[in-house]
């Protein structure tokens, strides 16, 4: 899934603000946490997104024929996606 810049912006402001105002943790430079959180989310995403391609492979490729939108595919895909982020560790 890709975003636009200017979600991916909107939505840090969003996170930022709700962890000063929760008072969750306390910064002096508002822009190095929104690059910061910007860099996460596009380092998520495009893991996300080579990962959806590598976990559905995974699928198809099982020797017994698994429909998409199934139990048994939503339990796999599950499954493998976690595997993947955790070897990029980014999960």
């Amino acid at each position: 899934m890709m975003l636009t810049e200017d979600r991916v912006s909107h939505l840090a402001h969003l996170i930022k603000d709700k962890i000063w105002n929760d008072d969750l943790a306390d910064f002096t430079e508002d822009a190095a946490v929104l690059r910061e959180i910007k860099r996460v989310f596009t380092k998520y995403f495009a893991a996300a997104d080579e990962i959806d391609t590598i976990v559905r492979q995974k699928i198809y490729s099982q020797k017994k024929s698994i429909p998409e939108g199934s139990r048994d595919w939503d339990i796999l895909y599950r499954k493998y996606f976690e595997e993947e982020l955790a070897k990029r560790g980014v999960s």
